[in-house]
């Protein structure tokens, strides 16, 4: 009962997770809209594949803990072996929650380089979306509370 109640809680974190891993430029946040943007148009001078590292905000490691150590002491009817494979199941559990929000929350984006019509050129990271952009694209910078996402230029 305890593994499976361990197992649970493992898949639980790991697509609480991984729902929080989406930074797409097609999804705009609640708190972004009806809020005045400032655009910019520019030219795409590259684009190029990069990955954004995943976040280790301490909740895996907290979480894949107390798995670990629930998981750990029910392995011994003995009560000073439950408490020590308690605590290496802590530590392991802890280690394991870490890799898996590390790698869950990583993903896969772009680095645009744009030239602006001023001459000026900026880079931005940004997720993949739903627009392919390539080098000649028409493009316009749209900066909502300091944060830049790039789409296409309308026609």
């Amino acid at each position: 009962m305890k593994k499976l109640i361990s197992l649970t809680l493992t898949v639980a974190v790991i697509a609480t997770l991984a729902a929080c891993a989406n930074s797409s430029p097609d999804m705009i946040r609640r708190s972004d809209t009806q809020t005045l943007s400032q655009i910019q148009d520019a030219v795409v001078l590259s684009v190029r594949t990069v990955t954004v590292d995943g976040s280790q905000s301490g909740i895996g490691g907290a979480v894949g803990g107390v798995v670990g150590a629930i998981a750990g002491s029910a392995g011994s009817g003995v009560q000073r072996e439950q408490n020590v494979l308690g605590v290496l199941g802590a530590v392991a559990g802890a280690a394991a929650g870490n890799a898996i929000e590390r790698m869950s929350t990583k993903e896969e984006a772009v680095e645009i380089i744009v030239q602006l019509k001023s001459g000026d050129r900026r880079a931005v990271v940004q997720a993949k979306g739903t627009e392919v952009l390539a080098p000649g694209d028409a493009v316009i910078l749209v900066t909502t509370g300091g944060k830049v996402r790039i789409s296409k230029a309308p026609k």
